[in-house]
């Protein structure tokens, strides 16, 4: 005769395994993840700063090509007196 669900995981008789509760495993998958989600904030903060600078890069990139082109492109007029 095999033993039931309830008979095999009952507490109450010497060698049997303990029930294994909801809060075990939340409180389980809280210490794995503690450490994982310190490592997330971290990361983001230094992508944030990393995007901020990258962002200013390309903005101060555009501002001297735009102005290189528009040196060549500006004519350059002599007013002479006669």
């Amino acid at each position: 005769m095999t033993p039931t669900t309830n008979e095999a995981t009952d507490s109450r008789r010497p060698g049997a395994k303990p029930r294994i509760t909801r809060d075990d495993i939340e409180s389980k998958l809280r210490n794995i993840a503690g450490p994982v989600e310190d490592n997330v904030e971290r990361a983001q903060s230094m992508a944030v700063a990393v995007g901020v600078a990258v962002g200013a890069l390309l903005v101060v990139t555009a501002y001297f090509l735009g102005r290189r082109k528009g040196r060549k492109r500006t004519p350059v007029v002599e007013i002479r007196r006669i």
